[in-house]
């Protein structure tokens, strides 16, 4: 082994293997921007109604997966929560993103390249201004 793979080797095993936009992953909950079919503010996470394109998103079934952002009070996630459970549906409540205005995501496993993902109503706008 050269000395260049076993200084890679040693970084994978300390860092963990390297991961691709690191960035966007950030912003979107550990996901790629490709792969959301829906998200949600922050904001529009804490509203007391459930969106109805959230809902819709959360019960397309197997392929999909709900991301919430661990530092929402889970009183405000506890709507979605139980939209996922009632459709079976997989989340994962994610705690290690910081600085990102998303609140809940409904990802593919795979690509689907949708061009519109937010709901843009009054609470989008503030959110993200």
């Amino acid at each position: 082994m050269s000395d260049e793979q076993i200084d890679l080797y040693l970084k994978q095993g300390i860092y963990g293997a390297p991961e691709t936009k690191p960035e966007e992953r950030n912003k979107f909950l550990g996901t790629l921007r490709e792969r959301i079919e829906i998200a949600l503010t922050n904001g529009q996470v804490r509203q007391k109604k459930v969106y109805s394109e959230a809902a819709a998103a959360i019960r397309l079934g197997k392929g999909y997966q709900l991301l919430l952002n661990g530092t929402i009070a889970y009183s405000d996630l506890s709507k979605y929560i139980k939209l996922a459970n009632e459709a079976e549906q997989p989340f994962t409540i994610v705690s290690d993103q910081r600085d990102t205005k998303i609140g809940l995501i409904v990802a593919a496993e795979h690509a689907i390249d949708k061009e519109s993902i937010f709901v843009e109503d009054s609470i989008y706008k503030k959110s993200l201004s």
